[in-house]
């Protein structure tokens, strides 16, 4: 098999990212990662590139070029998928162009419904039944890409934000993989 050369954009702890690596140990597993970027220099994420010797780069969204600098670098390092896994940063519709491969992103909800921020506390605030997360490709448009794969849960009633945060991010760390696998099985 044939692995795939991907990078992983982080914002915060990284236990997808986590999960991810541990994973793409087994060379059964379609993805080998590359490079971890992360808009963050305080995620704690960047403590699982550097325990399992992963390059990985801090970025400055605010500056001018630095979509071209990121995009430079993937280039180089022949980057083909780019796993979105708590980033909290738009991608851009220029870098998303220009980029022409695979981008995909986990989502803690039910795709369609909820995209963007704080979905834990309008899940709650609309007496959801059920939630979970989508892993989707990325478009131009905010968590609207074509849906790889959904897992989800039914809501207890004493559920709050963060027993939602915990549930939906033990799915993550099935789903993700699964899309992943999924997305490669026939090539």
């Amino acid at each position: 098999m044939v692995r795939i050369n991907t990078c992983v954009f982080i914002s915060g702890k990284g236990s997808n990212l986590n999960n991810l690596i541990l994973r793409s140990r087994d060379n059964s597993f379609p993805i080998n990662i590359k490079l971890i970027i992360s808009d963050k220099k305080s995620a704690s994420g960047i403590i699982f590139a550097k325990k399992n010797s992963i390059p990985f780069m801090i970025i400055n969204t605010n500056f001018r070029n630095c979509d071209d600098r990121i995009l430079q670098i993937l280039k180089i390092k022949k980057i083909s998928l780019i796993c979105l896994a708590g980033y909290m940063k738009i991608i851009s519709k220029n870098f998303i162009k220009k980029f022409g491969k695979k981008i995909i992103n986990i989502h803690p909800s039910l795709l369609p419904e909820y995209k963007g921020l704080n979905t834990y506390a309008r899940v709650l605030n609309n007496n959801e039944k059920k939630t979970g997360c989508t892993v989707h490709y990325v478009n131009e448009k905010l968590d609207s890409g074509q849906i790889i794969a959904q897992k989800s849960f039914y809501i207890n009633q004493g559920d709050s934000e963060q027993s939602l945060k915990n549930k939906t991010q033990r799915l993550e760390r099935q789903v993700f993989p699964e899309a992943i696998i999924k997305i490669y099985r026939n090539n």
